[in-house]
């Protein structure tokens, strides 16, 4: 009886949570140390050579620096990366490789040499979160132009979550999602990402985050994201066959040389490209879905339909300051230009001379009210600030502008779409007052 009892433990803690393990990896470690925190290893790979699911991997603050790829280049064409984590969780056991309280551990690909295109971390598994990790340098090499670009994290993964990553200075997008669903996207930051070597123009392909999936692979989300500083767009769906929601996000200042505003040609320079695909009418596009976001101070489009086939819905937006605030350009059928879209309770400050949204479904926006907004109507007009420090739990910072006051236009003149408000009414825009 006793052994019995004994045997029933053991396989329910083997089950649980709780009975997991934890280990510890730093820059100065050693991969034949124990893994525990007076003993860390050194590296990812050996981390997740010993992690099984439920377990969490704490990373402790420092450079990681990588100069090879774990595979050599097959072609001057080929991708390699630098990191390949490769091992599943499960649903209710998910591996964490998380940053240690307080710490950030910086993964720099800077140094990798290899004749190829780059993914610093390549995701190929399921169930992994990745959280609080800064991960920058994915590099081109300047002697090669035949390929786009390389890319930060680059994922092929279901039901992942990448939360507080800090993306920055990859010569390609910060985050990139090629296929997989259900994949989580939250409160992280993408910017100052620039591929001066694409074979089809500097600046062509560094976006902050994309998602270019293929059909069957629904739920991708991005919710609390920044980009900022990108080469080429900050968020960008086209040819993403599964829908995609972006919410809660900002992107501004995309299409220049990070950190100016030097435009950059083969830049596209959209806040959030929603759609399209390469400009060709396809019979089996999707639905993506933008709310309570903000574009700004971008060089072309801050919310762009980009050619897509049918209506996407755009609910509770911000815009200003960008070339044209609401682009609802798609396709029709037969190649020709329509404009599509389903508009509701957004707002283009300070009015709505920088839309093209006509024969698009636009109704309770600002522009549709005719409002005459002017700064009074909002705590703060500013568009600076916008990269202050998160709150504590990696939520976006509580900075005023765009929200508005007591007495503001904006106040109860949306419709109901579905989304939470206060009021007897919608507030038009991002924030709800």
């Amino acid at each position: 009886m006793y052994l019995s009892r004994c045997i029933a433990a053991a396989v329910a803690c083997a089950a649980a949570p709780a009975c997991a393990a934890t280990y510890y990896v730093a820059p100065a470690g050693s991969d034949t140390a124990a893994g525990t925190e007076a003993a860390p290893w050194q590296s990812f790979a050996h981390a997740q050579a010993v992690a099984q699911p439920g377990d969490t991997v704490w990373f402790r603050g420092g450079r990681y620096a990588y100069t090879r790829a774990t595979t050599s280049c097959a072609s001057r064409r080929a991708a390699v990366a630098g990191i390949v984590l490769d091992k599943s969780g499960t649903a209710t056991q998910p591996i964490r490789y998380w940053a240690y309280p307080g710490e950030t551990p910086v993964f720099d690909f800077a140094g990798m040499k290899d004749d190829c295109r780059v993914k610093g971390i390549e995701v190929v598994a399921d169930w992994i979160h990745l959280k609080g990790l800064e991960i920058t340098g994915a590099p081109q090499q300047p002697d090669n132009r035949l390929n786009h670009e390389s890319w930060g994290v680059w994922v092929n993964g279901n039901h992942d979550v990448f939360e507080r990553l800090d993306l920055h200075h990859n010569m390609g997008p910060g985050l990139f999602i090629k296929d997989g669903g259900w994949n989580l996207v939250l409160n992280t930051d993408s910017h100052h990402n620039y591929d001066p070597y694409t074979s089809n123009g500097a600046g062509q392909s560094a976006d902050g985050f994309g998602a270019h999936i293929s059909a069957g692979h629904p739920g991708n989300v991005f919710r609390g994201c920044r980009a900022w500083d990108n080469s080429d767009d900050g968020f960008d769906l086209i040819n993403a066959y599964s829908p995609v929601t972006i919410e809660q996000s900002w992107a501004w200042q995309q299409g220049y040389l990070p950190g100016t505003h030097t435009s950059l040609p083969a830049g596209n320079g959209n806040g959030i490209k929603a759609g399209g695909y390469s400009g060709r009418y396809v019979p089996n596009g999707v639905k993506h879905v933008v709310r309570f976001s903000v574009a700004f101070d971008n060089k072309v489009s801050g919310f762009y339909a980009n050619h897509h086939p049918l209506a996407l819905d755009f609910f509770h937006n911000t815009a200003f300051r960008n070339a044209v605030d609401f682009n609802m350009l798609g396709i029709a059928p037969d190649g020709g230009p329509v404009y599509l879209g389903t508009l509701r309770n957004n707002l283009a400050y300070p009015d709505g001379a920088r839309l093209k949204v006509a024969g698009a479904d636009s109704a309770a926006n600002s522009w549709d009210l005719h409002l005459a907004l002017s700064a009074a109507d909002f705590d703060s007009v500013a568009a600076t600030g916008w990269d202050a420090p998160r709150k504590p739990d990696g939520s976006l910072p509580d900075v005023p502008m765009f929200h508005p006051t007591a007495a503001s236009a904006v106040v109860d003149k949306g419709v109901d779409v579905g989304l939470p408000y206060h009021g007897k009414a919608p507030d038009l825009g991002a924030f709800e007052r």
